[in-house]
């Protein structure tokens, strides 16, 4: 077994770490040694006191969904009274208050509705680019999958049209934990995890930059929630596709696993800390004030994070599971100022668009 000090000295000279390492740190809970390794890492990447974060809003445009994944509060079957699609009209309206609001992106996630192929997405796509100046960074890797089997394509085709009919980037929704064994207790009927990286391998080579999550802090264990950071800096290795790592908990309330939920903040901040030193190939790391809260997601600053996501106009999925913090731009700004950091609006790319 490798010291633990000499693991931190290896997280500070930007030596990477193995996934033995990574467990040992995980498990030793030593938050402050981690957190400020996980801070020399960031620095490194980002020098200076910059902390970015976007205008934009997730329309989620059905809740729908032929998964029915035991975590996930949002998700409705076809034909429930409480189900919906919204109209062109509706996502049009939502896309002009972003804009109205300074936004500079949208993100469209939704349920696996069992009806919509790929010409929904194209005839959407295009009337969205036609009408506005806005980015889509939209549609998680088992919307994609569940498109190309809808539409009977194969990935890269159906990857390819997307693109071409408007899409920007994608999210790195559904990856919950990147092993199977655990994702057949969670989700049983959405795609595994090699499937998961197969369409953001075939995006990364299409073109289109991505971002990946983790939930955690549900039946998975420590070694799972390596494996996981693993497999998306083993993928990174190859594509360079990710722009960013979005670690999140999971959110147990009126979902079919409530009671299972084993994560506290400090666990959190353990997890991010560890990540933003595992990942040493992707450039930047995003605070989850939207499940911890904004005083948390101010802590996180000092564990590697150097990214505060999105002011989140709208969100309904995490919201379906009782989470309902909320933080407008102003709010965004003055806590990042309040933790001694400059904030700078970016766009999807992370490119700075504002220095409010």
């Amino acid at each position: 077994m490798i010291p633990l000090t000499k693991i931190i000295d290896k997280a500070r000279v930007g030596e990477r770490i193995s996934e033995s390492e990574a467990l040992e740190l995980l498990e030793s809970q030593e938050l402050i040694a981690a957190g400020q390794a996980a801070d020399a890492v960031r620095r490194r990447l980002h020098p200076g006191n910059d902390v970015t974060f976007i205008v934009d809003r997730n329309i989620n445009y059905t809740n729908f969904c032929v998964t029915g994944c035991d975590f996930c509060a949002f998700h409705r079957p076809l034909g429930s009274d409480e189900g919906y699609l919204l109209t062109h009209e509706e996502i049009f309206a939502k896309i002009e208050e972003t804009i109205e609001l300074g936004g500079t992106g949208i993100m469209m996630q939704g349920g696996l509705h069992p009806k919509l192929d790929i010409a929904y997405y194209e005839d959407l796509f295009g009337a969205i680019k036609e009408r506005y100046d806005i980015t889509i960074h939209s549609l998680s890797p088992p919307e994609i999958f569940h498109i190309s089997k809808v539409s009977r394509l194969p990935l890269e085709e159906t990857v390819a049209r997307l693109r071409d009919a408007g899409l920007d980037s994608l999210p790195g929704g559904g990856a919950e934990i990147l092993v199977n064994d655990v994702r057949q207790r969670m989700s049983p009927k959405k795609i595994d995890a090699d499937t998961w990286l197969q369409v953001m391998g075939v995006a990364h080579k299409a073109g289109l930059k991505s971002t990946a999550t983790m939930m955690f802090g549900s039946v998975e264990t420590g070694a799972d929630r390596i494996e996981h950071l693993r497999r998306v800096r083993e993928l990174q290795d190859e594509t360079g596709g990710f722009r960013a790592f979005i670690p999140w908990t999971f959110q147990e309330d009126n979902t079919q696993l409530a009671g299972t939920s084993s994560s506290s903040g400090i666990d959190y901040l353990m997890t991010l800390a560890v990540s933003r030193i595992y990942l040493d190939n992707v450039p930047s790391i995003q605070a989850s004030w939207v499940t911890q809260g904004i005083k948390v997601a101010q802590i996180s600053l000092l564990f590697g994070a150097n990214d505060m996501g999105s002011t989140m106009i709208e969100e309904n999925v995490v919201a379906a599971a009782g989470i309902s913090y909320r933080v407008g731009k102003e709010e965004l700004v003055a806590a990042i100022r309040d933790a001694g950091r400059r904030p700078v609006q970016r766009d999807s790319a992370y490119q700075p668009v504002d220095y409010p």
